[in-house]
């Protein structure tokens, strides 16, 4: 028997007790340290543009080096991590996200920054890219639902004590403080990281550099092209980028076909279950993103609503989200994801029409409730589609499974970005008024894909 299908075989079934908190808790640091530091410098750029002397528009690259680094590297470490072990990975992304971070403190100018940001962006990806994968093997399969739903809940979390945490700091100090508070919240995830992290099965098979960078560049030039082309910069260098990145991407994906573990994991792409939730889960975030990069303009500059208020008035997406948390862990595990992920993207998208269709000056209840209702809806769409994902791939194949549930957030959140301004700068009145009604739309749109998974599946699990 080869080494892959003895892998494939290994039998697994969790952790347990005190064994699985302890897990779970390092898992959970490491997470939210990654989304904590991505939320938090939003709220700093202006300071952080007047103290290194740049333009709030060069500024911006404080962010984009983060989220590239991730994007064009998620899919190659979480390769890496079924190699050398989903614990590792995570602990080698702890080590550098800490380094980073203070080498982010350090900087003075902007390509300092933005570089020490890249490297940042890069540990954040080696969290990312297999903390699902651990979950599977710190959860009990009858319980799995359980651990992704916590997950969500810590990205939530995060998301959700960014501008508060970013607020607090800068009211007290400086900037550089923002990234050297991850010392100490990194050397705890760390602690419990080499303490309490189960040991993976790896496949020891040799990593294809070639396509690690042919993804790179495809990825790389897809986004920054979208990007420039959605900001309506230079029409010639965004369709170049376009180009190069659409022929790189033909290139990786051919080079990748009838290989048994592709960095590009087309096999997994194979299986109509798994496409299905990769595409419902890239639907859902690009639907998200029209409402929370717009819906702060809606509120600032159509409804007169305060810097403070506005925040105040997005809490409820989150706060929704982390409260219907423990109900869809159960019902993830009871129910297939396409009951449960249909559902909370129809609510979303409902939530999403509420908020299009309120009245001229609403009250900030008005505001508040829709938006509670869109929360709930996208806390139901996540875990159940993760595990979907998660499961329905072999497990010697669960770290690039772990990888592609981040890149569709990724992928979804950055067209979402680059679909809004597009829409901002098409329409010239009501645009986030648009982008509302666009987000309705997508995430409809995320829900009849959802569904199609009704279609073979005839029957519901019973439940436990």
């Amino acid at each position: 028997m080869s080494q892959t299908a003895t892998l494939a075989a290994t039998p697994h079934d969790g952790l347990f007790g005190a064994a699985r908190n302890k897990a779970m808790f390092a898992v959970a640091m490491s997470v939210l340290l990654s989304v904590l530091d991505y939320a938090i410098v939003n709220v700093a750029l202006p300071s952080i543009a007047h103290d290194i002397h740049t333009t709030d528009s060069a500024a911006i690259w404080v962010v984009n080096a983060y989220q590239l680094a991730s994007v064009i590297s998620l899919l190659p470490l979480a390769a890496m991590g079924d190699r050398v072990g989903h614990a590792r990975m995570c602990r080698i992304g702890l080590m550098l996200f800490v380094v980073a971070s203070v080498l982010c403190a350090m900087s003075k100018t902007l390509p300092e920054l933005a570089a020490a940001r890249g490297l940042q962006g890069f540990g954040g990806a080696c969290i990312m890219s297999v903390n699902a994968a651990l979950v599977r093997f710190i959860y009990p399969a009858k319980i799995l639902g359980r651990g992704i739903a916590l997950n969500g809940m810590v990205v939530a979390a995060g998301v959700a004590l960014g501008p508060t945490v970013a607020a607090g700091v800068l009211s007290v100090t400086n900037w550089p403080w923002l990234f050297l508070i991850n010392l100490p919240l990194g050397g705890a995830a760390l602690y419990f990281a080499v303490t309490a992290l189960p040991k993976t099965p790896t496949n020891g098979g040799r990593f294809d550099f070639i396509s690690a960078f042919l993804l790179a560049i495809s990825f790389g030039s897809l986004i920054i092209g979208g990007d420039s082309f959605a900001h309506a910069s230079s029409l010639t260098f965004s369709f170049s980028l376009l180009a190069v990145g659409a022929v790189s991407l033909v290139v990786l994906v051919q080079r990748q076909l009838g290989r048994p573990d592709p960095l590009l994991p087309v096999d997994l792409l194979a299986k109509l279950g798994f496409t299905t939730a990769f595409l419902t889960g890239f639907f859902g975030f690009v639907a998200s993103n029209f409402f929370i990069i717009s819906m702060p303009f809606n509120m600032m500059n159509v409804l007169g609503r305060s810097a403070v208020a506005t925040g105040l008035l997005m809490t409820p997406w989150p706060v929704a989200i982390m409260a219907v948390g423990p109900l869809v862990g159960r019902l993830t595990d009871r129910y297939p994801a396409s009951l449960v992920t249909t559902f909370g993207l129809s609510l979303t998208a409902f939530g999403f029409l509420l908020l299009r269709l309120m009245p001229p000056n609403p009250s900030d209840f008005d505001i508040a409730w829709r938006i509670a209702v869109a929360g709930a809806g996208f806390g139901f769409f996540q875990p159940p589609n993760n595990k979907a994902m998660i499961t329905t791939a072999p497990l010697h194949r669960t770290g690039s499974a772990s990888g592609m549930i981040s890149v569709a957030r990724l992928l979804g959140q950055t067209v979402g970005g680059m679909l809004v301004a597009l829409t901002l700068g098409l329409v010239a009145h009501g645009g986030t008024n648009a982008c509302l009604a666009f987000g309705s739309i997508t995430g409809f749109f995320a829900a009849a894909v959802s569904a199609s998974r009704l279609l073979t599946s005839s029957k519901i699990p019973a439940k436990d």
